[in-house]
C-alpha cells in the first residue's frame, strides 16, 4: 500500500492527470508487485516560482515520493526507478527529469482504520 505524491510546476499536464496516476499506478503495479486496485496517488502542482527543480532541468520535471513498507528489495527499487521513468516519457518527460524518493516505513508507523499495519495482512508480498 505505497502512498505516492507527484509534485511538478503546473502547466504541462493539461487535463491528463488521470492518465498519469495511470501511468504512475502501473509502474508500481509492475515493479513492487502491489495489487492493481491498491493506489494511494496523488498530484500536486506549483506555479512556476514555487518549483524549483536543478538547473537545467525542464518546465516538465517531476518529484515523486513514495512511501511503502519497508522489505522491497534494491532489485525492486530498481526497477521502480526504470518503469517510473518509462512511463512517464509518455508525457515527454525526460529520465533526468524523473527524481524519485522512497521512504521506506515501518509496518507499526503506518496506520489504517485505527490500525496498525504491524496487526494487519496487507495482503500482498512486501518482500520482493
Amino acid at each position: 500500500m505505497p502512498s505516492t505524491r507527484i509534485e511538478t510546476r503546473t502547466g504541462w499536464i493539461n487535463g491528463r492527470h488521470e492518465a498519469l496516476i495511470a501511468a504512475v499506478q502501473s509502474a508500481l503495479v509492475e515493479a513492487i508487485r502491489i495489487p492493481p486496485a491498491d493506489r494511494d496517488i496523488r498530484i500536486l502542482e506549483y506555479p512556476a516560482d514555487a518549483f524549483a527543480p536543478p538547473a537545467g532541468r525542464a518546465d516538465n520535471a517531476v518529484l515523486i515520493e513514495i512511501s511503502m513498507f519497508r522489505g522491497r528489495s534494491v532489485e525492486a527499487k530498481r526497477r521502480l526507478y526504470a518503469a517510473l521513468s518509462h512511463e512517464l516519457a509518455s508525457f515527454g518527460v525526460t529520465g533526468d527529469n524523473v527524481k524519485v524518493l522512497i521512504h521506506d516505513v515501518d509496518r507499526e508507523n503506518w496506520g489504517l482504520g485505527g490500525i496498525s499495519f504491524a496487526d494487519m495482512d496487507p495482503g500482498f508480498k512486501i518482500d520482493v
